[in-house]
């Protein structure tokens, strides 16, 4: 088996299982010393362990791999972290519009973020780094998103498209953590709230519906801002009238998220079915901050097929050109 082929696929393995970052960037490390070296030096094992890069457990995974095994540690990753259930509805979505690199608090760079979505089959892909009010994300100042928006082109393809975008912080009193012009540039905005979670009920409600009737605001993200297993813990959802919110969501055409991250389960089931009974649409998303979490798309899948909410009501199954026209007329 290729060590770097191995080394990848471990990494993609523990970030979708959502393992520590230091072990998948670990594995990622060894990958890219293993890149920089030609295929005398790969195969010289023997020195392979002093390499700048590799430690014992990635030196395991690439003897191995170099003696014809596939790895031990890949094999138990294989079997352990396996896909859910599939769906009829994730073989209709044809992108993301939620996801994290490196220039906030993601894993990796921009590039290995498209080549998984490439990978999974994607059409298209928004990026949405922080906003700068999420200090502890690296959120980007305007002058850095700016910076970013100069790159987002070299990423396209006959095939592929990489979005502009933003998962805005939705501020205390409703409003948007961006500049104004900047945020009517970007092909996507999600807005979503990550501070005072626990906000007095009407407070939270009216910031909620001003966000989402917000026309600059594409999708509402991780609506209740829930946590429900994970290394951080568990956090109760926020309190606020949903009703009150989806109806914003719907009179305004405000996209509401199903996210995928099995630790959020994001909004809960009965809230689900409440925007589906008010007339919302859904954005499945997998709010990925690593390239192997990019396929957690599966679990917003399942969860929205369980739910019974129609594919021509989720934009993420819509076609790019469908999808633009949308964004840009709101």
């Amino acid at each position: 088996m290729d060590p770097i082929e191995a080394l990848t696929e471990i990494a993609e393995l523990l970030e979708r299982d959502r393992a520590s970052r230091y072990k998948s960037k670990a594995f990622r490390a060894a990958a890219d010393t293993l890149a920089g070296l030609n295929a005398d030096e790969r195969a010289d094992v023997g020195r392979l362990r002093s390499r700048k890069g590799i430690g014992d457990s990635t030196y395991k995974v690439i003897a191995e791999a170099l003696s014809g095994e596939v790895p031990a540690y890949l094999a138990e990753l294989r079997n352990r972290v396996a896909p859910v259930e599939q769906s009829q509805l994730r073989s209709l979505l044809r992108g993301d519009l939620h996801a994290h690199s490196e220039w906030s608090d993601g894993l990796t760079s921009i590039e290995l973020m498209v080549d998984a979505a490439r990978a999974l089959g994607h059409e298209y892909l928004a990026l949405t780094d922080h906003s700068p009010r999420l200090r502890v994300a690296r959120g980007l100042s305007a002058e850095r998103l700016r910076e970013q928006l100069a790159v987002i082109p070299g990423f396209a393809d006959e095939s592929f498209t990489l979005l502009s975008g933003i998962e805005v912080d939705i501020l205390d009193d409703g409003s948007l953590d961006q500049e104004d012009d900047l945020l009517r540039t970007l092909d996507v905005v999600v807005a979503s709230a990550h501070s005072a979670l626990r906000m007095e009920r009407a407070p939270m409600t009216r910031r909620l519906v001003a966000a989402a009737s917000d026309p600059r605001v594409d999708v509402l993200g991780h609506v209740t801002g829930r946590l429900v297993s994970g290394s951080r813990g568990t956090r109760p959802p926020s309190v606020f009238d949903a009703r009150a919110v989806f109806e914003a969501c719907a009179e305004h055409g405000t996209a509401v998220e199903i996210n995928s991250r099995p630790e959020r389960e994001d909004p809960p089931d009965d809230l689900v079915a409440l925007a589906l009974e008010i007339g919302c649409l859904f954005s499945i998303d997998s709010d990925a901050h690593a390239p192997g979490q990019l396929s957690l798309l599966d679990h917003g899948a399942v969860r929205a097929e369980r739910a019974g909410v129609p594919a021509e009501r989720i934009i993420t199954t819509w076609p790019l050109a469908r999808l633009r026209e949308w964004t840009s007329s709101r």
